[in-house]
């Protein structure tokens, strides 16, 4: 066996393996042996026929492919061996010559992080600041939560649901067909169509009206992109959004607690500041890892970015199932297809890969530790509330080794994250580590 290691980059070696004749013929004993076992060969038992015969039967290539199935494993593992290479991840691997056998293979690396003077980072957290506008806004769609809908005797306005039949045709075919649909008139509503509700403002009870509205080029809906529609509508009843007083009569329709307006915007202040000091935490912390990550250097191999989008994927195509969606409807409803999804979400995938390899090597120096009892304490706030008859079989699902191992890693890395804002609002006590120890 020749070895030749044509480089090393982004953390993928790249070899070259060329295999000797005598090893090709190890190769295509071994395949041999595999179909013999499992050939059909006229006039003997399954087992027992001649190679020669095997050969001739199945063809010479047969045995070449089980041969290379079998010789490029066992090859590429001698190959990392013999230069001390330890595969991250699975190869690519191209044969390039069959017989005798060439093949390259490009190999992951593991991955490499060198901190910079991460403990250098200060950064201030932004203050959060309710003002009386931000109030009166969430009282305002409160008011339009506990509204009511009242039928008026008057032409169709903005803002008013209307209960309308329409009938939509694409092409000549049927494209919207509703009979008494609820439809709230908004001119930024791009459904049934781009200027839709424009075309019945001003429209009276029991009245019917025809149009064409053309869909844009760049429409959601790929089937009627750029194409033109013709609406036939006839609309029953005009109903007329009535918003509640501003009494102390409406914080009790949304809390029995709440017994005047002044209770009702005391608590909308206490849960915006809650809010909002939990996005202001969030902004600071994602600052001070992107911080740290300029002053580090990360080097890690492709496929990581690749594992993290599939990660990415399966998560969303798990969430799609729980609310009863597939992921091909999704893709339809975006109108993308799986690549294209995966080339969008590539720079958020870099994003994850690079913070957790960043946040891993941090927990390391900063020596944190995630200790049993935390890890108990999750999975005790994961099952409260839980009937007390079904906790003992909750507790069974989350506590084996596979689990407990990805909660003790969430854990680590909201120990690491905390730390490193601590560090940068100069609070922590690491400030004084000596800089060889940040490597």
């Amino acid at each position: 066996m020749k070895v030749t290691k044509d480089k090393v980059e982004s953390s993928q070696a790249f070899l070259t393996v060329e295999l000797e004749t005598a090893e090709m013929e190890h190769g295509m004993e071994h395949g041999y042996e595999h179909l013999v076992t499992k050939a059909n060969i006229p006039g003997f038992r399954k087992g027992k026929a001649p190679r020669a015969v095997v050969e001739r039967q199945l063809g010479k290539g047969r045995l070449l492919e089980e041969a290379i199935d079998h010789l490029v494993p066992e090859y590429y593992e001698k190959a990392c061996k013999e230069q001390g290479i330890e595969p991250y991840a699975q190869p690519q691997v191209e044969i390039t010559q069959a017989d005798p056998l060439i093949f390259k293979a490009i190999i992951p690396l593991p991955p490499t992080v060198e901190l910079g003077e991460y403990q250098s980072i200060r950064l201030t957290p932004e203050q959060v600041d309710i003002k009386e506008e931000n109030i009166d806004a969430v009282i305002e769609q409160l008011r339009h939560q506990h509204a009511t809908w009242e039928p008026v005797d008057r032409p169709l306005a903005l803002k008013d649901l209307a209960v309308i039949d329409i009938n939509g045709m694409v092409d000549e075919r049927p494209y919207v067909k509703k009979a008494a649909a609820q439809y709230q008139v908004l001119e930024e509503v791009i459904t049934p169509a781009p200027g839709f509700a424009g075309q019945i403002v001003g429209m009276n009870k029991e009245e019917e009206k025809e149009f064409t509205l053309i869909y844009p080029a760049d429409y959601p809906g790929k089937e009627v992109a750029g194409k033109e529609a013709q609406f036939k509508v006839k609309l029953h009843e005009i109903k007329e959004e009535k918003l509640p007083e501003l009494t102390d009569d409406f914080p009790c329709q949304i809390s029995a607690e709440l017994k005047t307006i002044a209770a009702l915007r005391e608590e909308v202040a206490k849960n915006l500041k809650l809010r909002a000091e939990e996005q202001a935490r969030m902004d600071f912390e994602e600052k001070v890892i992107m911080a740290a990550i300029e002053k580090a250097k990360i080097e890690y191999p492709a496929v990581l970015v690749d594992m993290e989008i599939n990660r990415i994927i399966n998560e969303q195509a798990r969430q799609l199932q729980m609310s009863g969606k597939g992921m091909d409807e999704y893709l339809h409803s975006i109108n993308k297809t799986p690549e294209q999804l995966g080339e969008d979400l590539r720079p958020v995938a870099i994003k994850n890969v690079t913070a957790s390899l960043l946040l891993g090597k941090v927990s390391e120096v900063e020596k944190l530790e995630v200790a049993e009892t935390d890890i108990d304490k999750r999975i005790d706030g994961m099952i409260m509330g839980v009937d007390e008859a079904k906790k003992v079989d909750m507790r069974k699902l989350f506590d084996n080794p596979q689990t407990r191992e990805s909660i003790r890693q969430s854990i680590m890395a909201r120990k690491t994250i905390e730390r490193l804002a601590e560090i940068a609002k100069n609070t922590g006590k690491s400030g004084e580590q000596k800089k060889e120890d940040v490597k």
